[in-house]
């Protein structure tokens, strides 16, 4: 698979994380609704069709987690690929809010 560089941005007045390429272009986005000051819910990722295959949606999952760390805030990942990304890297659930399931058709606990 071939490994298309991007920036991961916060955009916060939209409630998304971003993956932008070098000519600024959006290549794909991680939706979220704040919960609490330090829990947000990830509700949908999107790579365009033009970029599919090209490790995108991979480098954004983790820039979703990076951001969580470096922001202090927890995930919880009601998006089923990010639920299942994170699944699969142990390594970086350490951004999970409270009760936070993983499992592929896993509910999140409200609050």
């Amino acid at each position: 698979m071939a490994k298309t560089p991007v920036e991961i941005r916060h955009d916060r007045e939209a409630h998304r994380v971003e993956a932008v390429l070098e000519d600024g272009r959006v290549a794909g986005f991680a939706e979220y609704r704040p919960r609490t000051g330090t829990v947000h819910s990830f509700t949908h990722t999107e790579v365009g069709d033009e970029f599919e295959g090209q490790g995108i949606g991979s480098q954004l999952a983790r820039g979703v987690v990076q951001t969580a760390r470096d922001e202090g805030f927890r995930i919880l990942p009601s998006c089923s690929f990010l639920r299942g990304y994170l699944r699969g890297h142990e390594e970086l659930q350490d951004v999970l809010a409270p009760g936070a399931r993983l499992e592929p058709d896993a509910e999140q606990p409200a609050g």
